[in-house]
């Protein structure tokens, strides 16, 4: 245990050296106006970063809305467990009046074209 610490305590000063070296040496061979342009390219992409969170926040909370006004409160994942169930149901509803075998509730039953709007 001794020894992990030893070398993460080295690790730690090693990166910390490596650090302020590396700032005096990009300092002293870059020119004037470069240390300025990575600032500001962080900067933009700092932004880009906190928009894109800010957006996607708003668009899950834009979805959230829209799923409780379409379905209410009611669990989505209960209705989708359930979903097999009601299919069967409407399945052996549509058999018995028509007499034929039903292909699901994306199919229009009395397409008899065979066009499909998908």
């Amino acid at each position: 245990m001794a020894r992990r610490l030893t070398w993460l305590a080295v690790g730690v000063v090693v990166t910390v050296i490596v650090i302020r070296k590396g700032r005096t040496v990009v300092e002293t061979y870059l020119p004037a106006g470069t240390t300025d342009a990575i600032d500001g390219a962080q900067r933009v992409t700092h932004a880009v970063a906190t928009l894109k969170s800010e957006f996607l926040a708003g668009m899950a909370e834009r979805e959230a809305q829209l799923r409780h006004d379409l379905v209410g409160d009611v669990d989505v994942d209960a209705l989708r467990a359930e979903r097999p169930e009601r299919v069967e149901k409407l399945r052996r509803a549509w058999s018995s009046r028509r007499g034929e075998d039903w292909a699901g509730p994306t199919e229009d039953p009395d397409d008899d074209d065979g066009y499909t709007f998908f």
